[in-house]
């Protein structure tokens, strides 16, 4: 084992194979039997596997060469980790796919029915000025309808939209923050996870139903994932599509949320 890579405070049960280059962050635990591997040998410009500071990679789990464990993510036992794994993610399986997020509440309400559910009701949540919203499901022999009004309900001018459908279970879409535009999301089939994250809180929520629609203001860090086979995100935005609007680093929207929190 090379350990001039690994940090005093991190922990190796026995057992664990770690490769020559790879980077062991402070706080790390590595559980018995697990393998990190190094450099890629198909890939020699892309750096050695590192695991960043706080991540918990569990017993007999194995890290492929050239990918990064994010700050604080959980790899549960046995888990074969084929690509990079962003902070505060928890994965599993074979291979890996994201089954949650730590210190990531989920939504108190989301298993509220279309017919229990009042309409315009607006939950706030933890996270900056995100909000809930669930608007009216009216049933009718022909066809089931729900409605909502920019402006008066959603609070913006929609410039844009776009549809995120045919997502493979494994994949997770989002993980970038907007400057100034602004999202409203409608899982209008199937059922997607949302976290939001404005830098100090961070919420879970569950659109699995038309009639429930997701605020995300600028600043906050979205990420979707756990789509369902059948699942269709509609996504209205503010602001037309500027690639400069983007921040797409969770190290610099931390740097610049906490700038703003001063100003």
């Amino acid at each position: 084992m090379d350990t001039k890579n690994i940090a005093a405070t991190a922990t190796i049960q026995p057992g664990a194979f770690i490769d020559a280059g790879v980077t062991i962050q402070d706080h790390v635990q590595v559980g018995a039997n697990a393998v990190i591997l190094g450099a890629d040998p198909d890939h020699p410009a892309i750096p050695p596997t590192s695991v960043k500071a706080g991540a918990i990679v569990g017993a007999q789990a194995t890290l492929n060469p050239g990918i990064t464990i994010g700050e604080r993510a959980i790899i549960r036992p046995g888990a074969v980790v084929t690509r990079s794994v962003p902070p505060l993610a928890i994965v599993e399986g074979h291979p890996a796919i994201i089954v949650g997020y730590r210190s990531t509440p989920v939504e108190a309400n989301a298993a509220s029915t279309p017919a229990a559910t009042p309409p315009e009701r607006i939950t706030r949540s933890v996270v900056a000025d995100v909000a809930l919203y669930r608007f009216p499901f009216i049933r009718d022999l022909r066809g089931n309808l729900t409605v909502g009004e920019f402006e008066r309900e959603v609070p913006f001018i929609q410039q844009r939209y776009f549809l995120v459908l045919d997502v493979p279970s494994a994949e997770t879409r989002g993980e970038h923050a907007h400057k100034v535009c602004e999202q409203f999301l409608i899982c209008v089939k199937g059922s997607c996870h949302v976290v939001a994250d404005d830098g100090t809180n961070r919420e879970e929520f569950i659109l699995d139903r038309p009639n429930k629609g997701l605020y995300l203001p600028p600043m906050v860090w979205g990420i979707q994932y756990q789509y369902t086979a059948d699942a269709v995100l509609l996504v209205f935005a503010s602001h037309h599509y500027d690639p400069s609007d983007y921040i797409r680093d969770y190290h610099e929207f931390l740097a610049l949320a906490a700038a703003r929190r001063k100003a």
